[in-house]
């Protein structure tokens, strides 16, 4: 019962991204001011403010046990985030790169680790990687030679992992051994040669959806990699894709646009006939900080 997608709530933001449905909420980031963000319950609202920072924030995850605590992907690393906003950086593994980096999209996948992709604000071909964090807070980077990584989604049973490398125009999927974090060797899964492929959430079905940056529009994928679902918005630029219960929740960006429309930077939703999740939290081990 899918329908068309509708602007909601008062804010166009820069670069809006990571959508997660998080203890009853929708929570996203916009990336350059560094904000993180939940939505209210009047759709006419401004977006809340839930923290903010003086550093580019790529995304977040809860951390289980700790009401109010996020881990981050921001600036160059890795960080925990307390209400005050005060980052403590479990590691910058950026810093003091050739390129220019920061780091961009992250979630939390069902065995409790978090995983989250850097970025060279140039787009360096082959310069950014995808790293994982474990339980005790170690940083591992799991793959190298990404351009643009984005994503990742997760399936439900947590042993596949969707990976877009955006400029690419490609989304891989990869084996996850459940109790190591380690990846097994990818497959293509979904080829574009019109927009780039962004923010990923997987349903209750096992599909994949998409923002397709640049094209206005958002796919859903079925398991075998057939099309189900091609959603189009009247904003250029959507970023991030997430469901809360049988609601898809499509941010979107002004950034770059150098005249943009009244529903560029919105955030967008669209009821589905099928729901997702709530977003997986990172558990931190006793010894992790």
């Amino acid at each position: 019962m899918t329908t068309e997608p509708v602007p909601r709530y008062a804010d166009r933001l820069d670069l809006g991204e990571g959508p997660r449905s998080v203890d009853g909420r929708v929570v996203l980031v916009d990336i350059p001011t560094g904000r993180l963000l939940a939505v209210p319950d009047d759709p006419a609202a401004p977006l809340e403010t839930v923290l903010r920072l003086d550093v580019p924030l790529g995304a977040v995850a809860p951390v289980a046990g700790r009401p109010g605590t996020w881990i981050a992907a921001a600036d160059t690393g890795i960080c925990l985030l307390t209400p005050d906003g005060v980052p403590t950086w479990l590691a910058r593994p950026e810093d003091g790169s050739p390129e220019r980096m920061r780091m961009n999209d992250g979630t939390a996948d069902p065995h409790g680790r978090f995983w989250a992709g850097s970025m060279a604000q140039d787009a360096v071909v082959g310069a950014s990687s995808l790293y994982r964090v474990d339980p005790d807070g170690t940083v591992t980077r799991a793959v190298t030679g990404l351009t643009v990584p984005n994503g990742p989604a997760f399936t439900a049973d947590g042993t596949l992992m969707y990976l877009a490398d955006s400029t690419k125009g490609v989304i891989r999927r990869y084996p996850v051994d459940p109790a190591t974090g380690h990846l097994g060797p990818p497959q293509l899964f979904a080829t574009f040669t019109e927009g780039l492929p962004d923010g990923m959430t997987v349903d209750m079905e096992g599909a994949l959806w998409v923002a397709l940056w640049g094209t206005g529009a958002v796919h859903r994928y079925r398991a075998d990699g057939s099309r189900s679902h091609l959603l189009r918005l009247p904003a250029v630029q959507p970023a991030g894709v997430c469901l809360h219960g049988d609601v898809l929740y499509v941010t979107t960006a002004r950034a770059g646009l150098a005249d943009p429309g009244p529903y560029d930077g919105a955030v967008f939703t669209v009821r589905t006939a099928v729901p997702g999740t709530p977003a997986a939290a990172y558990r931190a081990s006793p010894t992790a900080v």
